[in-house]
């Protein structure tokens, strides 16, 4: 009897010898098989909608989430199973442009999966996977990595305990971050959403950068490639999915980075995932639950997509012992500056902190528009020494206080001296505002610390030989 190809591959491995010419054959067909099966299962198309594809004869075949091939005349397009029921099963197609009708052949195609490989690193791919940047063919690795993972067990990962240096001044000094952590940012659209990611995309804390830009312009892709990514090219695999494409792409497209970012992280990598934007999969989400037949329940949400959120969400963060770690940064679009819209509630509460973005802070030309008094990182307490927490609560009580009186001391009503510690704040806490500014051209931060305590040193210069307010 032939033995199985993997038996004969580990007996060489084991012996330490090249593989000969027979075996080189016999490696090949076992791949060949293993990818492509041996007897096809298909179905006939009974209706096409704009939203969906109706199929009879593959119902028993198939379960959700199943990947199928339609044929056709030109190269065969994929779509996805979204529900299925006695008349048969509704497919939602990748391709919003599908060419085909009712009488055409549906083919099962199985489980979704990619092999990630360590020359992926400096490419740009579609969120099937395929390359898009004209480099060439991609490699293969090993194993095969599913875009429906389950996130490692609550009891198997790691502790999150490895601070890192983001290199924006506001976030290490007021919401720090560890290896790991899984972090918000939280914007209205033009209040510095996308830049800010920019400037977290230069660190250097991490071997792998993955990128997911999600429902973006398409002018933009090419930006933040060669401008923001620019320093970090090498290192970075980038999935792209416009918004001009289907929504069953921009579905597609954070689960595929994080497929890839797993394989890294299971290599060993410290890896830096951004998702640009949850919101967008959020949207792409609802209309794929749409048009299978479920009903909202909040806003035109469905319920799938609050079961969707926290599986994507969860796959981020640290590994499995011995294996590395995948640090998540995602944006979120505050749709109409409401913080409390439902994706939003949902996504703060499954995060391990949130950054927001206030647009009256970018309206005074504040940027990052950083509001410190309500961004949150659970794990800064890991981060921070007792003087700098004690020195970081200090600075949000001294920002809450000029803040809360803002409008008393522009109409005139408060005299210097009623108040000491507002006296400090008001001194003190504009060279704070200013010493946070920070653009993608500024260097990045190396001591957020030691840089505020140089801003706001007293100025020999203005000295008048008086005790600065509050000494």
């Amino acid at each position: 009897m032939t033995k199985p190809a993997t038996e004969t591959a580990n007996e060489r491995k084991a012996e330490k010898r090249p593989p000969n010419a027979l075996e080189r054959l016999g490696d090949r067909i076992a791949h060949a098989t293993s990818a492509v099966p041996l007897v096809r299962i298909g179905g006939i198309v009974t209706q096409v909608t704009p939203a969906y594809v109706q199929v009879s004869g593959l119902s028993q075949h198939l379960k959700l989430g199943d990947c199928v091939s339609f044929s056709s005349t030109l190269v065969p397009q994929l779509g996805e199973v979204v529900r299925i029921d006695g008349s048969g099963a509704t497919i939602k197609p990748f391709d919003a442009n599908l060419k085909i009708g009712p009488g055409g052949i549906v083919w099962q195609h199985g489980e979704q999966s990619l092999r990630p490989h360590p020359s992926w690193k400096g490419r740009v791919l579609n969120a099937l996977g395929a390359p898009i940047d004209g480099a060439g063919p991609l490699l293969e690795g090993p194993r095969a990595y599913p875009f429906d993972a389950e996130p490692p067990s609550a009891m198997s990962r790691e502790r999150v305990r490895t601070p890192l240096k983001s290199g924006v001044r506001v976030i290490d000094l007021f919401t720090p971050l560890c290896a790991g952590q899984r972090i918000g940012i939280f914007a209205g659209s033009g209040v510095g959403k996308s830049t800010l990611l920019s400037m977290l995309a230069r660190s250097r804390g991490f071997e792998t950068v993955v990128l997911a830009l999600v429902g973006e312009r398409g002018r933009e892709v090419r930006e933040f490639l060669e401008d923001a990514l620019a320093q970090n090219r090498s290192r970075a695999v980038t999935v792209v999915s416009t918004g001009d494409e289907s929504p069953m792409m921009r579905r597609l497209a954070p689960k595929t980075a994080l497929a890839i970012a797993e394989a890294f992280r299971d290599a060993g990598d410290s890896v830096l995932l951004i998702v640009d934007s949850v919101t967008r999969f959020a949207h792409a989400t609802r209309e794929v639950a749409l048009a299978a037949g479920e009903a909202p329940v909040a806003r035109g949400y469905t319920p799938s997509v609050f079961s969707e959120l926290p599986k994507l969400l969860e796959r981020a963060g640290p590994g499995a012992e011995g294996t590395g770690s995948i640090t998540g940064v995602f944006s979120v679009l505050v749709d109409g500056d409401d913080h409390n819209d439902p994706i939003a509630d949902s996504i703060r509460g499954t995060l391990d902190g949130h950054v927001v973005l206030d647009r009256k802070i970018a309206d005074q030309g504040r940027y990052p528009a950083v509001n410190v008094l309500t961004s949150v990182s659970r794990l800064a307490n890991t981060v921070w020494s007792a003087e700098q927490r004690k020195l970081v609560m200090m600075l949000r009580a001294m920002i809450s206080h000029f803040e809360d009186t803002r409008d008393l001391r522009l109409m005139g009503g408060y005299q210097r001296g009623a108040d000491a510690e507002l006296d400090r704040a008001i001194d003190i806490v504009p060279k704070l505002y200013e010493a946070m500014k920070q653009t993608l051209t500024d260097p990045q931060s190396v001591d957020p610390f030691q840089e505020i305590a140089r801003a706001l040193a007293p100025d020999p210069a203005k000295d008048d030989g008086q005790k600065p307010p509050g000494r």
